[in-house]
């Protein structure tokens, strides 16, 4: 199912609440004063461009692996004009790595144009990864088809200081490429979608909607530059006569998604198929936009009943000229959605609907314990060429850990066994891998590393030890002999007054 949208590539650019939200959100680093608070990425580019006054920067300082590929096509946007594409088979995945501010929910949006840069006629599918879970395969064949990018969303709540979003094969990519155009990652107030609890849930899109209106709203008239799609049908087409104010709606919409809305006559029901989209059957978070348009007086104000697929949404809602957002965070679609809104008995006016989103419920599938993270990229930073895929998340998702890393099952996964035997790898060992207190087994022989191995006493789990054939200086530390379950140690350099306890086999 797609969570996002297609663009014509020359065009891009059950709780009721009425609201005054103020949220500060501190700046971000990298992000031009006019742009939202965040990143703006031109993957592939070496030069900064401008589309629709957004100023997108060159990706070099966020990600260090894949080449870069120009589109030689006509009346391209400038982020489409290029792209990034990951031709490495071994590699588990590609990421883009950037500080965020740790508790901060994110909207991640994700650009593609395949332009044929490989010489093909077909797109590559391939999976795209938020953080440690698997978000969504990215298929654009059908949009590039017709002439179109593609773009997909998610929302997310950063749960360090670095957030990853990262792309990886698949049994459908064959020896094709992933490829990216352009990634944003935009900061956005704590107050919106909730309350889904973020820590075990992610939303990815499915459909933004403004009703009654013409053109794409984005930013500036979005201050979070989310992509609001017009939506018309059968139904009468009204503007609204009040002074609206964004910040009276839960969730933000900006003032020009609320300024139009469609509805139907004095006790007709309005009915509308909204998602324009045949939907997997899952839990959906569901909000709802709602204003009477006429002129504030005592009597604007409609009330009806809201149903979705003849199951009761919200009961006698009263929509008035301020405004009022409904919304349901886990509730159950699949296939065609009929959204009806009934008019209460005697109402002088039929119903109304203004805007609405849908988001996918996607359950995180875990991340690495942070102090994990903390000494794998201490490692990653000690050697001096560590497999390219060690970037994002070093255990998740299962089967895109990095190249010689194992882990746990858990949610919150641990680093059981790192394997870099013969991987041509230079540098030394740093002090943080002694705080990978579940690693069973640490083989990093037939390398280059160098210096004094440091202390392992917090390995206390640790059962095989390889180090050979590198060129450590000194002698293994004292404290390996009195790592209680370690039986197996293979190394050039020896321990004084070595315990036979701790040394079963030694090369």
């Amino acid at each position: 199912m797609p969570s996002g949208g297609a663009v014509a590539y020359h065009n891009m650019s059950p709780s009721v609440f009425l609201l005054f939200l103020f949220v500060t959100v501190p700046f971000l680093p990298h992000s031009a004063l006019s742009n939202p608070l965040g990143f703006f990425i031109n993957c592939g580019g070496t030069n900064d461009v401008t589309v629709d006054s957004l100023k997108y920067i060159a990706d070099g300082s966020y990600t260090k692996v894949g080449s870069v590929a120009t589109i030689n096509k006509t009346d391209l946007l400038p982020t489409l004009t290029t792209l990034r594409y990951f031709p490495n088979t071994q590699s588990r995945k590609f990421c883009y790595t950037f500080p965020v501010i740790k508790g901060n929910k994110y909207l991640v949006k994700t650009i593609y144009y395949y332009g044929e840069f490989d010489g093909g006629k077909q797109p590559p599918v391939f999976d795209q990864i938020i953080e440690g879970t698997k978000w969504s395969v990215v298929n654009t064949t059908e949009d590039y088809s017709k002439g179109l990018s593609s773009y997909y969303e998610v929302v997310v709540v950063s749960h360090g200081k670095k957030l990853s979003v990262c792309l990886a094969r698949n049994e459908h990519t064959g020896t094709s490429s992933p490829f990216i155009s352009a990634l944003e990652v935009k900061s956005l107030d704590a107050s919106l979608y909730n309350p889904i609890d973020f820590s075990k849930y992610a939303l990815v899109t499915v459909s933004r909607h403004h009703f009654g209106g013409e053109d794409i709203i984005s930013f500036p008239d979005d201050k979070f530059n989310r992509m609001w799609q017009p939506f018309k049908d059968e139904n009468p087409v009204v503007t609204s006569n009040s002074n609206i104010s964004s910040s009276d709606f839960w969730n933000l919409p900006p003032v020009k998604a609320i300024s139009t809305g469609i509805t139907t006559s004095k006790g007709k029901p309005l009915e509308i198929q909204w998602p324009p989209v045949l939907l997997q059957s899952s839990y959906y978070y569901i909000s709802l936009y709602f204003q009477d348009n006429r002129n504030p007086s005592p009597f604007s104000w409609r009330t009806f009943d809201v149903a979705i697929n003849g199951h009761t949404f919200y009961a006698n809602l009263n929509a008035t000229s301020k405004g009022v957002t409904v919304y349901a965070a886990q509730w159950p679609l699949s296939g065609q959605t009929k959204i009806t809104m009934t008019p209460s008995p005697d109402m002088p006016v039929g119903p109304i609907v203004n805007a609405g989103e849908v988001y996918q419920i996607l359950p995180l599938s875990g991340r690495t314990q942070t102090r994990d993270i903390i000494a794998m990229e201490d490692l990653a930073k000690s050697l001096q060429n560590p497999p390219r895929d060690w970037n994002g998340d070093p255990c998740r998702p299962k089967g895109n850990s990095w190249t010689g890393v194992t882990c746990s099952d858990q949610f919150i996964a641990r680093v059981i066994a790192l394997n870099l035997t013969n991987g041509g790898i230079a540098g030394t060992l740093p002090q943080t891998i002694g705080n990978l207190t579940a690693l069973s087994h640490l083989w990093v022989g037939g390398n280059k590393l160098t210096g004094i191995i440091p202390d392992l006493h917090g390995l206390r789990e640790l059962q095989t030890l390889h180090l050979e054939n590198n060129k450590f200086e000194g002698s293994l530390p004292p404290s390996i002999e009195k790592l209680p379950k370690l039986h197996e140690i293979s190394s050039d350099i020896q321990i004084k007054k070595l315990d036979a306890k701790a040394t079963k086999q030694v090369k």
